[in-house]
């Protein structure tokens, strides 16, 4: 065998049988699920936003690692880690998504201007510019840009809802002019989508005061005041009637959620439904607020089945 550069298709296999060595076969459609760190899609204000991207790829598909474009375009999934509007921990999902990678999808994890440095809608323009910025650099992550999903949990479930509500690509929030950061449906997983009611977070005992998680994502206001506009102005469901345009939404919540009431959840879902939206809405008995109990393989089915839907 002379040395020299080799294509995979170029390179002679082995093939001597060994005596009591078992050959696997294999198709080259096996897939694994390549994680690119901290991948910077912008920055607003001297601060530096990330994302977390899994790729999943094959053999077959002959993934490049840090290429310009790949030899694949698969839809993508974009997450928004919740965190109370607070600082997050972009990791705290990524083995579970990794099992969406898995199926061959790939997912983006989304890091926003947390509270404490950028107040309402803030969050929900970085989720937008991040799907802008996936859509503009798609080649180099193997993304199809017309098949775009975006979710999140608790408060990344309202920032994703929130996503597609703001419609703001003819503004000066776009970071990426011309670039739409239209989606093609909204997951979102036990989201703080309402805080209308007075159990609305069953265990923050400062619920709507200045320094709630909702109150601190408002500028530090009191959402009690006023006849509640503050808080109608964070709440999800108070921006939705007939002529609201927002992409087909899913919808989980566990029945014993102690941190978000499940019951904010079905406000915006009855809301959707009876303004004619499509959306569609899971309870998962006895979960709390996230948990294995939201990435079971049949989660995991609905979500699929739901994004392929969305993709038709």
């Amino acid at each position: 065998m002379e040395v020299r550069k080799y294509t995979w298709k170029e390179f002679p296999e082995f093939t001597e049988e060994i005596e009591g060595v078992r050959v696997i076969p294999t198709s080259g459609d096996e897939r694994s699920v390549h994680y690119m760190h901290d991948v910077e899609y912008a920055e607003v204000n001297g601060v530096k936003l990330h994302l977390q991207i899994l790729i999943p790829a094959s053999r077959n598909d002959g993934f490049v690692p840090f290429g310009e474009k790949q030899n694949f375009s698969r839809p993508c999934f974009v997450f928004v880690q919740g965190s109370g509007w607070m600082k997050q921990y972009v990791y705290a999902n990524l083995v579970n998504l990794s099992r969406l990678a898995q199926r061959g999808y790939v997912c983006a994890i989304v890091e926003y201007r947390h509270s404490g440095i950028a107040y309402f809608p803030a969050q929900a323009c970085d989720a937008l510019n991040a799907v802008r910025y996936l859509r503009k650099t798609h080649a180099a992550w193997g993304i199809d840009p017309d098949r775009i999903i975006l979710a999140g949990d608790s408060s990344g479930g309202h920032t994703a809802v929130w996503g597609g509500l703001l419609h703001n690509d003819d503004t000066e929030q776009n970071l990426f002019p011309g670039i739409s950061a239209e989606v093609c449906g909204i997951v979102n997983y036990y989201g703080s989508v309402s805080v209308m009611e007075p159990d609305s977070n069953p265990q923050t005992v400062n619920h709507c005061l200045p320094d709630s998680p909702e109150g601190r994502v408002m500028g530090g206001k009191n959402l009690l005041e006023n006849d509640m506009e503050l808080a109608k102005v964070l709440s999800a469901e108070c921006h939705i009637d007939e002529n609201t345009k927002i992409a087909p939404m899913l919808i989980f919540h566990g029945t014993k959620d102690r941190t978000v009431n499940c019951t904010g959840s079905v406000i915006l879902y009855n809301r959707l439904k009876e303004t004619g939206h499509d959306v569609t809405m899971y309870l998962i008995q006895g979960a709390d607020h996230g948990g294995p109990e939201f990435w079971t393989e049949e989660v995991l089915d609905i979500v699929e089945g739901f994004m392929k839907k969305c993709f038709e």
